[in-house]
């Protein structure tokens, strides 16, 4: 009986980690937008003058500033290399985050900018979505949560009894049907 309850609160608890997986993919998806649209801020007035003498370039404006004789130019020439290098990765995490939930998924776990990553786990506050996404995660953590504990139990029962209490099991189950 108290193997049953065990299961149920194994069942309960992946349930909770389930839901929690949309929850965060989406904070983490607004954090790379803000990210992005802050970086696009930063580059505003370098692309007016882009615009203005190179038709739009920000790469012909870098190099401008990497030929010129003064050393400000040539360290603003580094410092908006940098940023135009973040602006492109933030653009590629954000268009990751528009694809289907299992790019999604894929681009948070193996692809994330790890600075985003932690910066969203660290202002995550957990909480219980009722999407029908949320709910196919939530059972999807419990199923898998509650099948791999059991047969991690079942593989521990047979390599430390040999499988003893299976066989002790199945004599009593086969008698209670003759019975009937």
């Amino acid at each position: 009986m108290l193997l049953s309850y065990l299961r149920l609160v194994l069942f309960a608890a992946g349930l909770l980690v389930g839901v929690q997986v949309p929850g965060f993919i989406s904070d983490y998806a607004k954090r790379v937008e803000a990210h992005l649209i802050e970086a696009q801020a930063g580059l505003q007035g370098f692309q007016g003058t882009a615009n203005q003498f190179f038709k739009g370039d920000l790469q012909a404006l870098v190099a401008h500033y990497r030929a010129s004789d003064d050393p400000v130019f040539r360290s603003d020439a580094d410092s908006l290399g940098n940023l135009l290098v973040r602006q492109r990765a933030l653009d590629k995490q954000f268009q990751a985050m528009q694809g289907p939930w299992y790019i999604r998924l894929l681009q948070v776990v193996l692809a994330a900018d790890p600075d985003i990553r932690k910066e969203t786990w660290n202002g995550y506050s957990y909480q219980i979505l009722l999407t029908p996404q949320a709910m196919i995660w939530a059972m999807s953590g419990a199923l898998l949560l509650s099948f791999g504990l059991e047969c991690l139990y079942r593989l521990i029962d047979w390599v430390v009894l040999g499988g003893k209490r299976l066989r002790q099991s199945r004599p009593i189950e086969e008698r209670d049907l003759k019975g009937l």
